[in-house]
């Protein structure tokens, strides 16, 4: 009878306290989601400059990860900006009597990708047409900030600042001499025709193939011509020349950005102050400037409630890279986004849709499944797709079929190819581990996949699998994009291309951004300027999405705390590894150091 009396009391014991833990564990998973979710409505007095200073996550599409912005590592959270609503509040901005100007400030640690720039870098260009100021200022400039600063009406530097202007690279990690050393194997299927398609190169070759480098150093040209191109009409200095200047490596120092007309002066932040005086900003009683951020003005903007009423343009967002399946996070689920397009298509409301597409593909079979219910939505109102940093290989198969696709310029596009690739194990799990596998099946090719290698035959049969869906791929582009299928196999082959390069081969109709595309949209709809616009935002719902979200994250956040800058390579081979089958998937981009 004791026993039994300690028994219960133990059991109680631990369901109370298994209890209280997991309303521990939810009480600070929720104060972890309060936290990034909520933002405090700005106070914008009468006189305010808008502050652009990269201290939040300018990011192409809302996250439906309620963990998205937080570092478990560190125990810290970065706000986060989408594109959309930065466009949103520089827009606004213009009109705003209470804002006075822009001021370029980098100098926090947030992130945003080369598309993003190029957007943001558009909008405040835009605002500068309205008569307000736009200023920068750094003690360093990276290329990507510069970027942006350049489009300023002028631009400063604390005096032993700093300044990169060395111009673009893409360099990529090879993991044959690894595979070899582990005695892993891939096995590639890659049509003959895809000669362009690289994603697998990585596997089994040990530098680029001539293909690949010749499509690489286009990517590179071109964004780099972008970049530099914009500083060049920006600041009034010859293209050439600013090449000349990243070649000999000549602009490092602030005194050598303020020698060759990159800069305007050399000034301590303090003495900003009076650059604001000469613009016309008015400072408080005490003589300070009053700023607000970019995610504190984007908190404090109100609905118009005048187009409440108004058919609306809806965005949806397809971005990550695509798996089957439904589900929400850093991926595209198939089912999920398709479900979320059948919504809109059955939604009287909505008159247009723009698809933000940010995704370097993945699963065929997943990609089918939303090009098949983007036609059906196509059939019932006008459907734009806005490509942000990357609508490649499966990115540009859901995309192709739209009714209009604008795209940035430093976009990467196309990569219209396919792929399949399974890695051999079982040498590896032999020499290495003595780990040894042997089966009965019933029929020859029953256990086929299960560390083994695989038959003339059963190569053959994903062969034919991988040609079809290359088959398949290039008519839906021929169809979509209104082009002969003998144009379309020649600027296929898994090449992928530029947005500025897409557009004179057909794969693109114009280099525009998010707000070009709901201006389209509208138009198609014949909505003129009376629409609202809807975002389609997918959110998980349950305590156990919001447990597997938290595990994820604490996962991924370690690893990278391990890896360093070794992290993003890790991620694309875990990426390789997970898309192992039939896929179209494009990994490369060229970043703004």
């Amino acid at each position: 009878m004791k026993f039994l009396k300690m028994f219960l009391a133990g059991l109680l014991a631990f369901f109370v306290g298994g209890a209280v833990m997991t309303l521990f564990g939810v009480a600070i998973l929720l104060g972890i989601v309060g936290s990034l979710s909520s933002q405090t409505p700005a106070t914008v007095g009468a006189h305010a400059i808008l502050k652009i200073d990269f201290s939040e996550d300018l990011v192409d599409a809302p996250s439906a990860d309620p963990f998205d912005g937080f570092d478990f590592s560190t125990m810290t959270a970065t706000p986060r900006v989408t594109l959309y609503d930065a466009l949103r509040a520089i827009d606004a901005a213009k009109a705003d009597p209470r804002i006075e100007g822009i001021y370029i400030r980098p100098e926090g640690s947030g992130l945003s990708s080369a598309a993003v720039l190029e957007e943001l870098r558009g909008a405040v260009e835009d605002f500068r047409r309205s008569g307000k100021f736009v200023v920068a200022y750094s003690e360093t400039f990276s290329q990507g900030e510069y970027y942006l600063a350049s489009v300023a009406d002028k631009v400063y530097m604390e005096p032993h600042g700093g300044m990169s202007w060395s111009g673009l690279s893409s360099t990529l990690m090879f993991f044959k001499g690894l595979f070899d050393k582990l005695d892993i194997k891939a096995e590639i299927f890659r049509p003959t025709a895809c000669k362009y398609k690289s994603a697998v190169e990585p596997y089994f070759l040990t530098g680029m193939s001539d293909e690949n480098r010749r499509q690489m150093q286009r990517l590179t040209d071109s964004q780099w011509g972008v970049i530099a191109g914009a500083v060049a009409a920006s600041r009034g200095i010859e293209l050439a020349e600013l090449n000349r200047l990243a070649d000999g490596l000549e602009v490092s120092l602030a005194s050598e950005a303020l020698e060759h007309r990159l800069i305007d002066g050399l000034l301590f932040e303090d003495q900003m102050d009076e650059v604001f005086r000469q613009y016309g900003a008015t400072a408080d009683d005490e003589g300070e400037f009053s700023f607000v951020k970019l995610g504190e003005y984007v908190s404090q903007l109100t609905v118009d409630v005048r187009n409440i009423s108004s058919p609306a343009v809806a965005v949806v967002y397809a971005d990550g890279a695509i798996v089957d399946g439904k589900g929400t996070g850093k991926d595209i689920y198939g089912n999920t986004l398709a479900a979320t397009l059948a919504d809109v298509r059955r939604d009287d409301d909505v008159a247009a849709v723009v698809l933000r597409v940010n995704s370097p593909g993945g699963s065929a079979l997943a990609s089918d499944v939303i090009w098949r219910e983007m036609e059906l939505l196509r059939e019932q109102k006008p459907v734009i797709v806005s490509m942000g940093g990357y609508a490649a290989s499966g990115g540009y198969y859901i995309s192709c079929g739209a009714d209009a696709i604008l795209a940035d310029r430093m976009t990467l596009t196309g990569s219209i190819g396919v792929f399949g690739m399974f890695l051999r194990m079982e040498d590896a799990l032999r020499n290495k581990l003595g780990i040894t596998f042997d089966a009965v099946r019933t029929n020859t090719s029953s256990d086929m996949g299960v560390m083994r290698p695989l038959t003339r035959s059963e190569r053959a049969m994903i062969m034919r699998g991988v040609d079809e869906v290359y088959d398949t791929f290039t008519s839906y582009v021929a169809e979509g994009r209104n082009l002969p299928l003998e144009q379309v196999l020649e600027i296929a082959g898994g090449r992928v291309w530029s947005g500025e390069d897409a557009v004179g081969i057909g794969l693109v109709d114009a280099n525009g951004g998010l707000r070009a595309a709901l201006s389209v949209a509208a138009e198609k709809a014949g909505l003129g300027d009376g629409f609202r616009v809807v975002e389609r935002v997918e959110t998980p719902t349950g305590l156990a999405a919001l447990f597997s979200g938290f595990a994820a994250k604490v996962k991924a956040d370690l690893v990278a705390g391990e890896l360093g800058p070794w992290a993003a390579d890790w991620s694309r081979m875990r990426e390789a590894v997970r898309q192992q089958g039939i896929v179209m998937y494009c990994p490369y981009a060229v970043e703004i150091e």
